[in-house]
């Protein structure tokens, strides 16, 4: 869905995850979103009645739930599915981002984590929410390409929190070093976890 397509509620939800991963909760105000979104201020009490903290929750559920969908999308551009063509798409999208935006924006879940997770008790839970939402469908992929499912939720886990801490190196050097770092030198590991068929 386009986002000139989303409804007033959706595309606050959108700008305010957009908002979060370029200057992170703290400095993403509600009229900022509401403008962002091109949506009337008076919107956001009427969809928003808990207010910033419903917001954040739900741009935090968002990003996660389209982490996890793109799984599926990255799946289907390898012509042959490996975990380290798995992940080298993941990277991809923070390489090719980051060649184009000038290292803008980091991961929503991430900003809101570091911003908010200590003081608010539903953010913290909407972030681990959020990153469960991505783990589930990158440990399934593994499973299906062979990885035994007592280890696809490590390396699940192992491949989120690598690249999450690799977009902030990449963030802090503004260079995609760290993330081709990570790709080149995590594949054979993630590769090595396919059982071999008998």
């Amino acid at each position: 869905m386009a986002v000139s397509e989303r409804g007033p509620r959706e595309r606050m939800v959108f700008s305010a995850a957009q908002l979060i991963r370029r200057d992170g909760v703290a400095s993403t105000g509600m009229r900022e979103v509401a403008a962002h979104a091109g949506a009337p201020r008076g919107s956001l009490q009427h969809y928003f009645p808990g207010g910033k903290e419903q917001l954040v929750n739900e741009a935090v559920g968002w990003a996660g739930r389209y982490a996890g969908n793109r799984v599926a999308r990255f799946l289907a551009a390898l012509p042959e599915p490996t975990p380290s063509g798995l992940f080298a798409q993941m990277v991809r999208q923070w390489t090719d981002e980051y060649e184009t935006s000038d290292f803008a924006g980091g991961c929503p879940v991430a900003a809101a984590t570091v911003d908010c997770a200590e003081a608010t008790v539903s953010t913290r839970e909407a972030a681990a929410a959020a990153f469960a939402a991505w783990t589930g469908p990158v440990a399934g992929a593994l499973v299906d390409m062979g990885v035994p499912e007592e280890r696809a939720g490590a390396l699940a886990t192992l491949m989120i929190s690598t690249l999450e801490g690799a977009i902030l190196i990449a963030r802090a050097e503004r260079d995609v070093r760290a993330l081709t770092t990570v790709t080149h030198e995590l594949g054979p590991l993630l590769d090595a976890a396919v059982r071999k068929a008998d």
